[in-house]
């Protein structure tokens, strides 16, 4: 089922994010993550796709066999980086073909090393020209990207959010949200959508902090915040790895009642192929939800 299809059924829905790993030992981790996280009944799971296009096969082979072996609805990321027109084409083909019916289409980030993007000779510039190539091939539901504290190259939310309605005009269905930490700056970003005319779905983007210095690091690329309360709460604790993730959980559990109570279409956790904190907030939500 499209996840289009699940939204339209009145519940929120609780999903799950992974990478393709680079090692033995990582596939074996992620496996262990998906086993955790699948009684849980994600509506359904996002495979991410490597800078500059890196992990593309390992993308088509994990969404097709989360999907096929698991019977987990799956979405696989698909970036503008590195490919030509006729490139998406094939990878499209290999999806369609594979059942996978769902894509969250991303203008991706820069290769290792680039400071900035630069579209590839025959390929596109900007993610709503990949969402309109790929309406145009097979009837996917489509997700986009969108960022409650302004894309980190954007320079300004106005623009930010322009630039969303043009993704959402050339046929995305749904909008996913970079991660954040404090609600109100997702309920400003909604309204803010709403009152430009963007009435699609919008699903909030949760990472429960499990480590200070990897949530620093991230939050450094991606353009989030910590809300200071939170930053003092996680620093206090830093040298006691159980500490960290029980903040984490804390907050990221408190985070995800208020945007359920506030109507939140769904929530969509960021779980770099970990699975304890992401159960244990799910489990402490005890929602009921669309899969």
């Amino acid at each position: 089922m499209r996840i289009d299809q699940l939204l339209g059924q009145g519940l929120p829905t609780v999903s799950f994010e992974f990478f393709p790993p680079r090692t033995s030992d990582g596939w074996a981790q992620l496996y262990r993550t998906i086993g955790e996280l699948h009684p849980l009944k994600p509506s359904y799971v996002s495979v991410t796709y490597g800078a500059g296009g890196s992990t593309r096969q390992r993308t088509v082979e994990l969404v097709a066999r989360i999907q096929s072996e698991l019977a987990i609805r799956a979405a696989a990321h698909l970036t503008c980086v590195g490919h030509t027109a006729a490139e998406i084409d094939q990878i499209l083909e290999q999806l369609w073909n594979s059942g996978i019916r769902n894509i969250v289409a991303l203008r991706g980030d820069p290769p290792a090393g680039a400071a900035q993007f630069v579209a590839t000779e025959g390929g596109f510039a900007h993610a709503n020209e990949l969402v309109a190539h790929i309406r145009s091939r097979h009837d996917f539901c489509i997700a986009v990207a969108g960022y409650p504290e302004g894309h980190p190259q954007c320079l300004n939310r106005t623009r930010d959010l322009e630039m969303l309605k043009q993704k959402l005009d050339a046929g995305a269905h749904l909008v996913i949200t970079q991660l954040f930490f404090d609600n109100a700056d997702f309920f400003r970003f909604r309204d803010a959508a709403r009152a430009m005319g963007i009435t699609a779905p919008i699903i909030a983007g949760i990472m429960p902090i499990t480590n200070v210095a990897q949530i620093k690091r991230f939050i450094a690329m991606c353009g989030a915040r910590i809300p200071h309360p939170l930053l003092l709460r996680i620093e206090a604790v830093e040298t006691d790895g159980e500490a960290v993730t029980a903040v984490g959980i804390d907050h990221a559990t408190a985070q995800c009642r208020e945007l359920l109570a506030n109507g939140v279409d769904g929530l969509h956790f960021y779980t770099l192929n970990r699975s304890r904190a992401t159960v244990r907030v799910v489990q402490a939500l005890n929602v009921r939800h669309a899969f």
